[in-house]
């Protein structure tokens, strides 16, 4: 199929199956585009079993492997997604929420990726440095997901606001550390790293590079915007501040995702404050809200449309199954770790921890990951629990995080 054909299926397919959770189903918009794909899956796999002469698995695996989700998402919609997600937080309340932000970010990524690694490595007798690349893609939490289902909880902005710092911020590290362990354990890769020295140059590279990037090419654009007042054109800067930006950060082996995080919020902020117009701001926080949800939709779809790449052996299953609960731990230290480190200096509301373990929901990225593994006899294994996790995640995490969240996220909580 053309790239053109795929585009149009997949737009027609995320069309059709939001109206059916719109009219019955009637949850998020995303979940339940989610939700339809994987019945839609599994309705195409059982099909297949009573009619194997037909090859109805075997033509819908075809298409989406030909899809290539991998690099739709990492060398595509991942730049829009975060720079979308990026818009709409304000510096302001990112600076009043930046250390228990930055400690998730980093020292929490860190243990996630260190407790799933060992966790993974234990379960499944796969070598350590393997394991801690699970652990790596694992980690990240999908900011998009995490907000829309939010929205709908009314939480206290500070709660709020660290939620989406911390889940912007560790995609981009989670994904820079992802890099760096791949280059370890898969020596002869894009991403090589030749000893812990090269490994801590590649992070040094991948992490401040993208930073400075992003904020050099927003502050250019901002620059030139402050000149302009036409809407339409000044919408179309972003779009190219976000397109190319990401395509440029990739050229440079720069990541990509902090450099859109860094860009999107200097945007949303001082460019929108002091380099757009009222008109122009309505425009432009419009057009990029469209953008997130129809990507956003398609997102969702091409991963309930995934369950034809994974490998459907019962010790898989199993070990994908246990994975959640590794995950879950893994989740809650990197959360309450850095809150009981910082609680001695500022006091917390007592629903931050389990609120932002529950909302941790994994998304897209970490099948997108996997899929971006070399060739290995691992590589199934991860997949599968790798798409295990995510799917219990967005499906169960995702329709109860606003209840719990309603439920805890209230009390009042100090600066």
């Amino acid at each position: 199929m053309s790239l053109l054909q795929i585009a149009s299926l997949l737009i027609v397919l995320a069309g059709l199956f939001g109206s059916v959770n719109y009219l019955f189903l009637r949850m998020p918009s995303a979940i339940g585009i989610l939700v339809v794909a994987l019945f839609a899956s599994f309705a195409l796999l059982g099909l297949d079993l009573i009619a194997p002469g037909l090859g109805i698995a075997a033509s819908a695996r075809s298409i989406v492997t030909g899809i290539e989700f991998s690099d739709a998402l990492l060398e595509g919609m991942l730049g829009l997604l975060l720079f979308a997600g990026a818009l709409h937080v304000k510096l302001g309340d990112l600076k009043a929420q930046w250390r228990v932000i930055f400690l998730m970010a980093t020292l929490g990524v860190a243990l996630s990726t260190t407790i799933v690694g060992v966790g993974f490595s234990w379960l499944t007798g796969m070598p350590f440095l393997i394991a801690l690349v699970f652990g790596a893609l694992i980690s990240p939490t999908d900011p998009v997901a995490v907000l829309g289902v939010l929205r709908e909880a009314n939480l206290q902005k500070t709660l709020e606001t660290k939620i989406a710092g911390e889940s912007l911020f560790n995609d981009g590290v989670a994904y820079v550390v992802f890099l760096v362990i791949v280059g370890l354990a898969f020596p002869t890769g894009d991403h090589h790293a030749d000893g812990a020295s090269g490994a801590v140059m590649l992070f040094l590279q991948e992490a401040l590079g993208g930073a400075v990037l992003g904020i050099v090419l927003g502050w250019l654009t901002f620059r030139l915007m402050r000149l302009i007042d036409d809407y339409s054109l000044e919408v179309l800067l972003t779009l190219g501040l976000a397109f190319g930006g990401y395509s440029l950060a990739v050229w440079l082996h720069f990541s990509a995702p902090i450099m859109a995080v860094c860009a999107g919020l200097l945007i949303g902020d001082i460019g929108a404050a002091k380099g757009m117009s009222e008109e122009t701001r309505k425009y432009v926080d419009a057009f990029w809200k469209l953008i997130d949800e129809i990507l956003n939709a398609v997102l969702f779809l091409m991963i309930g449309f995934e369950v034809f790449a994974i490998a459907f052996d019962t010790n898989f299953l199993l070990v994908g199954l246990a994975s959640i609960a590794l995950a879950l731990f893994a989740r809650l230290a990197a959360v309450a770790v850095p809150v009981l480190l910082l609680k001695p200096f500022r006091n917390f509301s007592a629903g931050v921890i389990p609120i932002m373990t529950w909302g941790g929901i994994k998304g897209g990225i970490s099948v997108a990951l996997a899929l971006s593994l070399p060739d290995s006899e691992w590589k199934p294994l991860i997949l599968t629990a790798t798409y295990i996790v995510v799917i219990f995640s967005i499906v169960a995490q995702g329709l109860t995080i606003a209840p719990l969240a309603k439920r805890l996220g209230r009390e009042p909580e100090l600066m």
